[in-house]
């Protein structure tokens, strides 16, 4: 499992560079241009100061190979440097936003807690109510609840955040008046009434996020369900006496868990995705809300900073599934 880890971990150093440089291309020749709202009193020659105070003066590969080294190096070393209170990487130039002048990864790190906030408890809650609701629709399929729950992930699959967002703002808010509309991001938890104004706020975008890893978790948990309560081993179990709650719950679900594992572990960065929109009806502070605003401003460093740690989120999380298949079944070896 060791060498495994180790060399996934040495493919991914190669993934991650052709990714960084497919997006640093991509939005290179993306149309737009930062200067485009600075006003048209600016004389040309002022312009083009500007530019190249920005960097825009330099070559593509010259550029690129500086934000590789500071997104690799600097921006690493600035962080053991916040932590333990070293100077590694004093005065060396980080990456900058050109909107705010600001190094990306504090005003990434600003804006982390918010969508930790909303989205880390939206995927735990999603994920806590899909594995029940899977499980117990496979044992009783084709029962009340089974197409009950079929009928609601159909919905919940279907319907886009910025409608279901929409909808309960219009229910919960407008109508019954039960919680805020807008997500109040300078909020603070210092007590206990605190945290449950935090708690009130967070209901809605939770709700709209957990509906659709609810939805797709519990479809997917149910036909793995389904595909191992046929299988031989099942039968033997039985057979040879054992409980129905040891038969499911056991045997079936450990096996059953294993393909469910992937769409747990590659929908995390999924739902940061997807946390874009949600942010954008609720007015959450965040990460998504931080992406939208950089690409109205044509500030790509920042868009492709935030573009390359979805990127990382997506590499990382697939070798954590892999590490979980060994987990779950022994018969899978890394050799």
């Amino acid at each position: 499992m060791l060498n495994y880890t180790l060399r996934r971990l040495l493919i991914s150093v190669p993934t991650l560079l052709i990714i960084s440089l497919a997006i640093f291309l991509l939005l290179e020749l993306a149309p737009g241009d930062p200067m485009a709202q600075v006003p048209l009193t600016v004389p040309p020659e002022v312009k083009q100061k500007m530019r190249e105070a920005l960097g825009l003066g330099e070559p593509v590969p010259v550029r690129y190979w500086k934000w590789l080294v500071q997104f690799f190096w600097i921006e690493p070393l600035n962080m053991i440097d916040n932590i333990f209170g070293t100077a590694f990487a004093a005065g060396e130039q980080r990456v900058l936003s050109w909107q705010t002048r600001s190094p990306v990864m504090d005003l990434v790190l600003q804006r982390m807690p918010q969508t930790l906030w909303v989205v880390g408890m939206s995927y735990i809650v999603g994920v806590a109510i899909a594995l029940p609701i899977g499980i117990y629709s496979a044992y009783k399929q084709y029962s009340v609840f089974d197409q009950a729950g079929t009928f609601v992930s159909m919905i919940g699959y279907s319907v886009p955040p910025f409608f279901s967002g929409v909808l309960v703002i219009v229910i919960f808010s407008v109508q019954l008046g039960w919680f805020p509309s807008i997500y109040d991001t300078t909020h603070r938890v210092v007590d206990w009434d605190t945290f449950v104004v935090q708690l009130q706020q967070m209901v809605m975008p939770v709700m709209v996020l957990a509906l659709q890893t609810t939805a797709q978790i519990s479809r997917f948990m149910r036909a793995s369900m389904l595909d191992n309560l046929n299988q031989d081993y099942v039968r033997t179990a039985r057979a040879k006496g054992m409980t129905e709650q040891v038969v499911v719950m056991k045997h079936v679900l450990r096996n059953s868990m294993i393909p469910v594992v992937t769409v747990i572990a590659l929908g995390v960065p999924g739902i940061f995705g997807g946390a874009i929109i949600t942010e954008q009806v609720f007015k959450v502070n965040g990460i998504g809300q931080l992406l939208i605003t950089a690409i109205q401003a044509n500030d790509l460093p920042l868009v492709q900073t935030l573009t390359f740690i979805f990127a990382v989120l997506i590499v990382a999380f697939n070798l954590i599934a892999d590490i979980l298949y060994g987990i779950l079944d022994p018969r899978i070896r890394y050799d």
